[in-house]
């Protein structure tokens, strides 16, 4: 499995493209929000010979929905997203007006990933787990045999995602984190909705928000 992290609009999200050797690819909360951004995003597809066949997203947040519509015009590939997040998709222009962010059209949900447990593309299967707490329907996307897994707005380096937004909930994110994230393991690539990459042993070790877990200080999951 190959991976490009390409980042877009205002907000520095982290927009992924996955594909194997089939050259079947999809592409991971697709956050291009202008005709430069869409058009770097195209000519990287092209460049590679790749064929989307899926856009997936961790979570329905606008800056990682904004490129969705475009990806399902110029390919006619669905759109995966779990259905607790549609609320989102609904609120986008409004959000994107508080961040100062231009909003335009947003997708509708072709597969229910709150009815799937994986993703399949060419000869990869991604795992489907649910990680709520940033989002209601937030899901973290796990290959096991490179061990990567695609965190979105649940894991950061050395950061978790904010939930003081609608939907948000702290010891929901912490719960997802301690009982979902970490037990994939040390050596476990974490690529995450905005910022660099890390691994669950590095945040096991350095992420405030763990460490205040593990060294039994407190357990916000109670």
């Amino acid at each position: 499995m190959k991976i490009a992290t390409l980042t877009f609009n205002p907000i520095q999200e982290n927009t992924y493209v996955v594909w194997d050797q089939t050259r079947e690819a999809i592409i991971v909360d697709a956050g291009n929000s202008n005709d430069r951004e869409n058009a770097a995003l195209d000519n990287f597809i092209a460049q590679h010979g790749l064929h989307p066949v899926l856009a997936v997203n961790t979570h329905g947040h606008f800056d990682h929905t904004l490129g969705v519509c475009h990806l399902k015009q110029r390919y006619g590939i669905p759109f995966a997203l779990s259905s607790q997040d549609a609320f989102l998709l609904e609120n986008a222009q409004t959000s994107g007006t508080i961040f100062g962010v231009r909003v335009g059209e947003m997708p509708t949900i072709d597969i229910d990933l709150e009815q799937q447990t994986e993703i399949r593309f060419g000869q990869t299967t991604l795992r489907v787990i649910p990680t709520p707490g940033h989002t209601p329907g937030h899901v973290a996307l796990y290959e096991p045999q490179t061990g990567v897994v695609f965190t979105g707005d649940t894991l950061f380096r050395e950061s978790i995602g904010r939930t003081d937004l609608p939907g948000g909930d702290y010891s929901w994110i912490m719960r997802s984190i301690l009982d979902k994230l970490l037990p994939l393991g040390d050596a476990t690539r974490v690529l995450p909705g905005h910022g660099e990459e890390t691994t669950i042993g590095h945040e096991t070790l350095y992420n405030p928000f763990v460490t205040e877990v593990l060294n039994n200080e407190v357990d916000p999951r109670q």
